[in-house]
């Protein structure tokens, strides 16, 4: 190796050798190997190695929290944060979500459906409401990792980008979210096209606009 360590193999030896080395064969006998490139991951755990699933992506945030502590102080600020979990947990229970871990004050959730994503958002961000939280919430559809129970991949990316550009009580869906809830009841307000940080092209933006109250029946 490129540090000075040296290995004899000998036969029937199974091996790795990272990059950076030399080689040769010790005596006159034919050397005969067999090698695999992705030797590293040969049985290893289906969660260790990742799962690729199609999934809706859901990421949501409150607004403002740094100003409602102050307003609050600790002891009730954390009451009140327990409630906000309990009721963003219960959104996505409800629709069948995946809770993919906190991120901050927010939630990261993955959902099989894009109807079921969005109706959860919605039910998310009335339901923190009567504690006098606002969220935002962006949602994304696309190809995820998912791996030691963390989901990752450039969706996630993309998601976590649309959650940034909503607003106070605001729910925002990527152009692809979008097209998949056609005929789903929901409506939306465009909000043109946006550069997502750290991905290439502009990418159209939706809002979901709030059910009336006879579409309440929704949630």
């Amino acid at each position: 190796m490129e540090d000075g360590t040296e290995l004899v193999i000998g036969p029937g030896e199974a091996y790795e050798i990272p990059p950076g080395h030399d080689a040769w064969v010790v005596g006159d006998e034919p050397w005969t190997s067999v090698e695999f490139t992705s030797g590293h991951t040969f049985a290893a755990s289906s969660d260790e190695l990742g799962e690729r699933v199609l999934a809706t992506i859901v990421f949501s945030d409150i607004v403002d929290s740094t100003g409602v502590l102050e307003r609050l102080g600790d002891h009730a600020w954390a009451n009140l944060l327990h409630e906000h979990n309990v009721r963003i947990r219960a959104a996505i229970d409800r629709y069948r979500g995946r809770e993919m871990g906190m991120t901050g004050d927010g939630f990261l959730a993955l959902f099989d459906g894009a109807a079921k994503a969005a109706n959860a958002a919605m039910l998310m961000s009335s339901s923190v409401a009567e504690l006098g939280l606002c969220i935002r919430v962006g949602i994304h559809t696309g190809e995820v990792e998912i791996g030691g129970g963390q989901a990752r991949g450039l969706a996630v990316h993309a998601a976590a980008r649309v959650a940034a550009l909503a607003g106070a009580g605001e729910v925002l869906v990527s152009g692809t979210t979008h097209d998949l809830l056609e005929g789903s009841g929901l409506s939306f307000e465009s909000r043109g096209p946006h550069e997502l940080k750290g991905l290439s092209g502009a990418r159209p933006i939706f809002a979901l606009n709030k059910p009336s109250a006879g579409d309440a029946s929704l949630y």
